[in-house]
């Protein structure tokens, strides 16, 4: 159960970030902005006890005290998330035909207006394999969170951190089993529902997307 509010609402704190920055990388030149997805994207590649070394110590200049374990869990699964959020979302941007929302605004919208009304319903389902995907990511976090928010039994301790205990504790072999069971299925059905959306986005444009 904390795992998946862990997952949920890591996803609900990244989406407006990510349409905010997915649409700005996919319809905007500026300068800095490959420094700027390139900053986006490193949790990807870079190991998750980094990241969560680097959130501890940026949390910790910044005199940001840690008072809420859980919602330091949520942080670091947001942060290790997000990058998966972002491509998909910046794809989905990209695949709307720009000339639809700049229709939109000679009709009398606002960009922005624009934005929410044309651009934002046709990358949906785009967008929402984003938010599959991240919340399949955040699930299975391990390192940023142990990192960040520790292993407090209630509190910080989701499906990973529970298996990585019960993996170190004699007898712990069946239960751990059992969450490694959980967690498998939870992710198979989260990569099944991605796969159906991919498979639909397709369908619906031709096969183009």
């Amino acid at each position: 159960g904390l795992s998946l509010w862990v997952g949920c609402i890591s996803v609900l704190l990244s989406l407006l970030p990510a349409l905010g920055i997915g649409w700005l990388l996919a319809r905007r030149d500026f300068a800095g902005k490959s420094i700027l997805s390139t900053l986006c994207l490193s949790p990807l590649v870079l190991p998750p006890v980094v990241t969560g070394w680097l959130l501890l110590q940026g949390l910790t200049t910044l005199g940001l005290p840690l008072a809420f374990p859980r919602w330091a869990a949520v942080i670091a699964a947001s942060v290790v998330g997000f990058p998966l959020l972002l491509i998909l979302t910046r794809q989905a941007i990209e695949s709307v035909d720009i000339r639809y929302p700049k229709l939109a605004e000679t009709l009398g919208l606002t960009p922005t207006k624009a934005f929410v009304r044309v651009t934002l319903p046709m990358a949906l389902p785009g967008i929402t394999a984003g938010c599959v995907l991240a919340f399949a990511r955040a699930l299975g976090e391990f390192g940023a969170t142990a990192m960040l928010a520790g292993d407090q039994p209630g509190e910080t301790r989701t499906l990973a951190l529970a298996v990585y205990a019960l993996a170190e504790q004699p007898g712990g072999t069946e239960p751990a089993a059992i969450l490694v069971g959980i967690s498998v299925a939870i992710t198979l059905c989260a990569l099944a529902l991605y796969e159906r959306l991919v498979w639909n986005k397709k369908a619906s444009k031709g096969g183009s997307w």
